[in-house]
């Protein structure tokens, strides 16, 4: 099956499940066409992820003139279409929070985004984020284009899901995939529920041959890792906090960038845990895993989620995982289980979390971080989660 993927920036550090995603369907025999509206800000530091960049096709390239001859050649093919792809455009435009005149832009890029599906024989889009990635494959689809679907992450979606109109993408949508149970909730929230029956869950997966022998762990002091963009829902402040009360010295090593680096730094610092903390910033997924190996077990502080990746990530390597209770996380983390589960914001709850894992026996960590990892292998392998994805999309 030929399959178009339609994202705002692609590729980016913190979407490596979306690469792994495409990697599946196409090793098992679809074809996916990228098509990113432009190139991500970050620098790409994974090989893998600078692949991606070299086969991926950016819209905004075709600049202004190209994108205007895209929609006079849509409007000239089938002038009712266009112009009901533009009364769309002020639709979304009207309750939005960026506009009718970026919804306008969104419209060129979908008569792009319909031209190249048309050439290359696309069957279908599938968009990622529930954002102006579908408000593109929406338009292009009212164009002539493919059918398409979208995957909802959140959290940023269901902070504003009024102004991104889910409601009506999901309506127009083929299917709207959900990366939880807890998602597909919020979705029927905002969906009519004539369609709730096309709002699915696919979880994101990870490459079980990545972590096929995981590193024992080490005796000694124990390490922790945090893995994410730097940015306020994250929470890697309240973490900061929390290791500044722990009564040992357990070690953080904390891996991403972003706007709250330098409040972070700064946190550090007026702590005095320059000792105690590691901030790498962005790294590759060797590196990632070889922190993951290094480490006794995941911090996950966050305040707000979909369900990250990187829990499974930690849980593929057999590591325990402390996490707060919110979104997708608690239907993979299991308290006494697979890991901790705190409230999120309570920095005594994380800090009296990293104590009990500071004292726990190896063996206890041991059996938790093998709990783990067949809850994660059973859920969320990627060859699984890509076929039923497909079949959602009509393949064979």
């Amino acid at each position: 099956m030929k399959i178009a993927y339609v994202l705002n920036t692609y590729p980016q550090p913190s979407q490596s499940f979306i690469r792994r995603e495409i990697h599946a369907l196409e090793a098992q025999g679809h074809e996916v066409t990228r098509l990113a509206m432009r190139a991500g800000d970050a620098p790409l530091v994974d090989p893998l992820d600078q692949g991606e960049a070299t086969r991926t096709a950016y819209i905004l390239k075709s600049g202004g003139m190209g994108l205007a001859r895209a929609c006079l050649k849509q409007f000239a093919s089938s002038p009712s279409r266009f112009r009901t792809a533009f009364r769309q455009a002020m639709a979304l435009g009207k309750v939005s929070e960026v506009g009718r005149l970026r919804h306008l832009i969104y419209l060129a890029e979908a008569a792009e985004v319909a031209a190249r599906c048309h050439a290359a024989g696309v069957a279908h889009v599938h968009a990622h984020f529930g954002t102006n990635a579908a408000a593109v494959a929406l338009m292009s689809h009212t164009l002539g284009g493919p059918k398409f679907s979208f995957t909802v992450h959140g959290p940023e979606e269901f902070d504003a899901p009024r102004a991104l109109a889910l409601g009506a993408k999901i309506a127009a949508s083929d299917f709207t995939v959900a990366i939880s149970s807890f998602g597909r909730s919020q979705l029927c929230r905002w969906a009519d529920g004539a369609d709730w029956d096309r709002i699915k869950v696919v979880h994101c997966g990870i490459e079980p041959a990545r972590f096929d022998a995981p590193a024992p762990l080490a005796d000694g002091p124990r390490r922790v890792v945090a893995i994410g963009r730097l940015v306020e829902q994250k929470g890697q402040l309240a973490l900061v906090q929390a290791l500044a009360k722990t009564q040992s010295g357990i070690h953080l090593t904390l891996i991403g960038d972003g706007e709250m680096r330098s409040q972070i730094e700064a946190a550090i610092a007026t702590h005095g845990l320059q000792d105690r903390i590691t901030l790498t910033g962005w790294v590759g997924e060797e590196r990632i895993r070889d922190e993951l190996a290094r480490a006794h077990a995941l911090v996950m502080p966050s305040f707000a989620e979909g369900l990250p990746m990187v829990v499974m990530e930690a849980m593929a390597a057999a590591r325990p995982v402390i996490a707060t209770y919110i979104a997708g996380t608690p239907e993979l983390v299991q308290q006494d289980v697979t890991g901790w589960l705190v409230p999120a914001g309570d920095t005594d709850a994380l800090t009296q979390a990293m104590d009990h894992l500071a004292q726990a026996p190896l063996a206890y960590l041991q059996k938790m971080g093998t709990q783990g990892r067949a809850r994660v292998l059973e859920r969320h392998d990627v060859a699984n989660e890509a076929a039923k994805l497909a079949r959602y999309m009509g393949a064979d």
